[in-house]
């Protein structure tokens, strides 16, 4: 059987996708619940970061990345109804993604949100955001460390 693939434009330029590495995400991501088809895109080799990109919105793409390569200890909780959507036998089957938000000119204030983890099966390729409240880890995890004159300004 022959491959199929698919071009998108991305905000890296075009990709050619092979349609199996097509994640669908049945009710969408939060704020884009219309959007339902993503492709999971390496940035760079040598790089923790990858790029969501919406197949239909080239301007529609997230920074993401594991978020277990930075905070060893992260957990989330996933519920029996998201289990259903994302059609699990297995918690191993779940890749956790983060969303990482970089302010514009200052990559050194770049922050993990651990609030909206993205889980997708890595089997079937459905994606879910499960919003997280766990008073155990803060909202967002900034990647490099603060300055003891900026940790003084929020105090």
């Amino acid at each position: 059987m022959a491959r199929k693939e698919v071009t998108i434009l991305t905000r890296l330029g075009e990709r050619v996708v092979d349609q199996s590495r097509i994640i669908t995400f049945p009710k969408g991501l939060i704020g884009f619940e219309n959007r339902r088809e993503f492709a999971l895109l390496q940035i760079r080799d040598d790089s923790p970061f990858m790029l969501l990109q919406c197949l239909k919105d080239s301007k529609l793409g997230l920074v993401v990345t594991d978020p277990f390569a930075f905070l060893e200890d992260y957990e989330l909780q996933i519920g029996e109804t998201e289990q259903k959507i994302l059609r699990i036998e297995s918690i191993r089957q779940l890749a956790i993604l983060v969303t990482v938000t970089i302010p514009q000119g200052r990559p050194d204030e770049a922050v993990l949100n651990l609030t909206g983890p993205i889980c997708v099966n890595s089997k079937s390729r459905i994606g879910l955001q499960v919003p997280q409240t766990d008073p155990r880890f803060p909202g967002h995890y900034r990647l490099s460390p603060r300055s003891e004159s900026a940790e003084s300004e929020d105090s």
